[in-house]
């Protein structure tokens, strides 16, 4: 769909302030002609035939006439950009929507910064297009259009002779087009890798100053700022190479009246009066002229900036949002049968083989492994945040694929290891999932995650504002409002994926013990780098490499005396590791 039919389905949704603002700019348009041709009636009669009686009645019709016209032009600019802002309401809504209905796939491949800029500078070109391009345009035609067919009535042999450059400025315009869009293309690339930069550069502020690279972030920032002007600078010289001739040629058109006006003045075949009025008709095709690199230029820019909107308008998810309104409450029995899992951007490596288990409803699932051996993927496909790649995951016996996944998430929940909290009071962040908790239910969940101490302590208790993504709070503190969070939903499936890693192990094992009371009921999953977190689980996984290598209780797995036994003792400073010699050739131990 090309950006004009694309933009159009937003505009008509204003259908009569379109309708009245375009009848406003013809009968500007019409209106345009009424002063130079009583300038000619003036210079004819008033002054050449002294009709002084004429004078005063001419000037009150042109005074009457402009601030007429003044008046329509300020209703129709009101209009436009009216329109133009009810569009740029419905896009931006219509692009926050599908933002909030695309999946981890899109995510994992499009930058925040890109993103922004979409709904920001991309989202301004298009309303920039609406509330002043199009009316200018409109304008520049109309304009056009009523000078050639008014002046070639007052004397065809002049406006022929301006005709005759019209061609050459065609010319010149169409190849400006040409150039102009690739150039304003590039230049909305460049503008989303700064953008993106720039956000990844403020959300990792304190990583940057941990690690003193001040300068080298500003080299990077200078790299693209570079590239940024280099393609602005691209746009510069197509406008140097354009705008002056063009500017040529319709400066050009006053020098063609001036001198083959003036000898048909002097040869008797125009009056000076249709001299006047024909110059007076001459701003009306030099203003179109003037203005058309510049229309141009800001088209294009719409053009470029529609192509990325509409790319992002148009991009489905791989797992569609959908509404079940019959399915049936989570009992909590999950089973993978034969899962493999590769993500689809690299669909050659697998990141899970083979997954085989069930855990029934009530139960607790232990899962350990390496970093990287996907741990947290394997939480993923539970709340159908992917599909697997090859076998089933089974929600109460039913595959996955085949529940809404909305209301999969409604009754499931991840607290996940990277931690977010909204710019919004501790009260918001912990009931975002179930707005309708009542504070005491809130409080002990709290009380459950050892959250309630620490936020009673607080300037204003539940109610205090935290910064964005929770600045101001510790690690800890942060894992047990997001405990908390998850625990207030009072999902079927609960999903820690290493919670408390940020906790001293008294904190942690004071959780462990409240949770037990309260998750009785629900299916729980816990990862874990501790095995202290899995000892009390129905049954323990071990990953590694995608696999599952270990299976059992904690005792079953201490017994095997593989990875998890091997872990718990080194964990608990057992384990003896030969290290190597001395220079005395003694055997070094820790």
């Amino acid at each position: 769909m090309n950006p004009y039919q694309w933009v159009w389905q937003y505009a008509k949704r204003s259908r009569w302030q379109l309708v009245l603002a375009l009848i406003l700019v013809v009968i500007n348009a019409i209106g345009v002609v009424v002063v130079p041709l009583l300038g000619g009636v003036i210079v004819d009669r008033v002054i050449t035939q002294h009709q002084l009686n004429l004078l005063i009645p001419l000037l009150a019709t042109m005074i009457g006439v402009t601030l007429f016209r003044t008046l329509i032009r300020y209703c129709y600019i009101i209009l436009f950009e009216r329109i133009g802002q009810n569009s740029l309401f419905d896009i931006r809504h219509d692009l926050f929507t599908k933002l909030q209905s695309l999946d981890y796939t899109f995510f994992n491949s499009v930058t925040n910064g890109d993103i922004m800029a979409r709904l920001t500078g991309d989202t301004d070109a298009i309303r920039h297009f609406l509330c002043w391009v199009s009316y200018n345009t409109l304008e520049c035609v109309l304009w056009f259009l009523t000078a050639v067919i008014v002046m070639a009535r007052i004397n065809w042999q002049l406006m022929l002779a301006l005709v005759i450059v019209t061609p050459l400025i065609a010319w010149l315009t169409t190849r400006m087009s040409n150039e102009a869009h690739t150039v304003f293309f590039n230049i909305r690339q460049s503008f989303a890798r700064l953008n993106a930069m720039v956000e990844e550069n403020i959300s990792g502020n304190r990583v940057i100053r941990a690690f003193a690279r001040e300068d080298f972030e500003v080299q990077k920032f200078e790299t693209l700022n570079q590239d940024y002007r280099a393609k602005n600078m691209d746009s510069a010289r197509v406008s140097r190479r354009y705008l002056p001739a063009l500017d040529f040629l319709a400066s050009l058109l006053s020098v063609i009246v001036l001198l083959f006006g003036s000898s048909l003045v002097i040869n008797h075949h125009m009056t000076l009066g249709a001299l006047v009025s024909f110059n007076g008709f001459l701003w009306m095709l030099n203003q179109p002229m003037r203005m058309s690199g510049w229309l141009i230029n800001d088209i294009q820019r719409f053009s470029a900036a529609t192509i990325k909107i509409q790319a992002m308008l148009e991009t489905q998810p791989v797992i569609a949002p959908t509404t079940d309104v019959g399915a049936p409450k989570i009992k909590g029995a999950v089973t993978f049968q034969h899962v493999d899992f590769a993500f689809p951007d690299a669909p050659e490596v697998n990141v899970l083989t083979d997954i085989n288990f069930t855990v029934k409803p009530g139960q607790t699932l232990g899962i350990l492994g390496e970093t990287g051996s996907g741990k947290s993927t394997l939480m993923n496909l539970i709340a159908r945040f992917y599909d697997p790649t090859h076998g089933h995951v089974l929600i109460d016996g039913r595959d996955v694929r085949d529940w809404s996944p909305q209301e999969l998430r409604h009754q499931t929940t991840i607290v996940t290891q990277d931690l977010f909290l909204f710019s919004d009071s501790i009260v918001d962040n912990i009931n975002y999932g179930n707005r309708q908790a009542p504070e005491q239910f809130i409080r002990e969940m709290a009380d459950v995650a050892d959250a309630n101490n620490f936020i009673t302590t607080m300037p204003d208790g539940y109610h205090t504002v935290v910064g964005e993504r929770g600045v101001g709070l510790s690690g800890g503190q942060k894992q047990r409002i997001s405990l908390t969070r998850a625990l207030v939903k009072d999902p079927r499936i609960l999903i820690l994926d290493d919670t408390t890693s940020a906790l001293d192990m008294e904190t942690e094992t004071t959780i462990q013990r409240r949770l037990r009371k309260i998750t009785q009921d629900k299916t729980v999953f816990i990862i874990a780098s501790r095995t202290s977190s899995l000892r009390r689980a129905d049954q323990i996984i071990v990953l590694r490499q995608g696999r599952i290598v270990e299976r059992g209780t904690h005792d079953d797995l201490l017994a095997a005396d593989g990875y998890y036994a091997e872990t718990y003792r080194r964990q608990l400073g057992l384990l003896i590791e030969t290290k190597g010699t001395d220079s005395r050739g003694k055997t070094e131990h820790v």
